[in-house]
């Protein structure tokens, strides 16, 4: 029992990035955008962060004397704003210009692992570190701050209550995401501008303000996630080319959950499981890639059902990827 709740543990702690990115995703692709820029995003997100408190932390003349307060605040903002530029340039791209959505999001990804290279590398160079890492260990320590009675309930408060605000935020935001979707209005709108953008500006929706609003808006929930692996589950250490392939893993889930932020949730924690699973298994270590590779296996699985049967609700939006031009309307 011990070793399952641990596994389920780091599971989770694994999850929490993918179901930033996938929930932006979401939210971005039911506007018709189909933004391949989200691994990019979330390196951009998460050293936006990394120099919002690399500079308050630099700040101090003595780093006991930090504010909470600011502490988590300065890098939330700074992630915000990152992520939500690089939304913005993607919208300008392909909703302004109409340039290629799927090029324009590849694009996007490989800036977005310079621009974390790059001032990453700058970072470590101030700071004269003998390692190629900036550690932000004043920072993170808010960030990773639980529930103070979580260790008196043993493992309930383990599994359940022994993580870091973000982590509860990518779950409140999720199902928040699901509810916006599928009860509200606007929803309704911008499921609308996705599946069939013309229709939607007939009716009066305007539909470059609906596509430029669900990317911004994803871009951020999809930079926190990059926020999130730094400051809690890196435990605030920055290193170049640190985040793997959680950025695609993210976009994969999409297809996994079939387009619902709700469903993610689970299958957040199903990815973040598979991920690491080689960890408990006997001898898996010298091929921990072929583990890796079980989540895109999964996907692709879905992906193929889905097809398949051909549920309406369970396709992406009928627009996705494609460019809107009013003037064929």
């Amino acid at each position: 029992m011990g070793t399952l709740i641990d596994f389920l543990h780091r599971a989770i702690l694994q999850c929490i990035p993918l179901l930033f990115g996938s929930t932006g995703e979401i939210i971005t692709e039911k506007s018709g955008n189909l933004n391949l820029g989200i691994p990019g995003i979330m390196y951009i997100g998460g050293m936006s962060g990394v120099i919002g408190a690399f500079f308050y932390e630099n700040s101090l003349a003595d780093k006991s004397d930090a504010n909470g307060f600011l502490a988590v605040i300065i890098p939330l903002l700074t992630c915000i704003l990152g992520s939500l530029i690089a939304g913005c340039i993607y919208s300008f791209l392909t909703v302004t210009l109409r340039a290629n959505q799927n090029v324009t999001g590849l694009a996007l990804t490989t800036f977005g692992t310079g621009f974390g290279n790059f001032f990453g590398g700058s970072l470590i160079k101030i700071t004269g570190a003998d390692v190629p890492s900036v550690a932000l260990t004043t920072t993170s320590n808010f960030f990773r701050t639980s529930l103070p009675f979580a260790d008196k309930l043993g493992l309930f408060g383990k599994l359940f209550l022994s993580y870091g605000f973000l982590a509860y935020a990518a779950i409140i935001i999720a199902i928040f995401a699901s509810w916006f979707l599928n009860k509200t209005r606007a929803g309704l709108h911008l499921r609308a501008v996705g599946e069939n953008p013309a229709t939607a500006d007939a009716a009066g929706i305007n539909v470059e303000k609906t596509k430029y609003l669900a990317t911004g808006i994803g871009s951020i929930i999809a930079g926190l996630g990059g926020l999130y692996y730094v400051m809690d589950y890196a435990n605030g250490v920055w290193s170049n080319d640190g985040f793997g392939d959680r950025g695609w893993l993210a976009i994969a889930l999409v297809i996994f959950a079939i387009w619902r932020p709700n469903l993610s949730i689970l299958g957040s924690i199903a990815f973040g499981g598979l991920y690491i699973v080689y960890l408990y298994v006997p001898g898996a270590l010298r091929t921990q890639e072929l583990y890796k590779m079980i989540p895109y296996i999964v996907t692709i699985i879905v992906l193929v059902m889905v097809s398949v049967r051909k549920k309406k609700e369970n396709q992406g939006p009928a627009a996705l990827g494609l460019s809107y031009f009013r003037e064929e309307r």
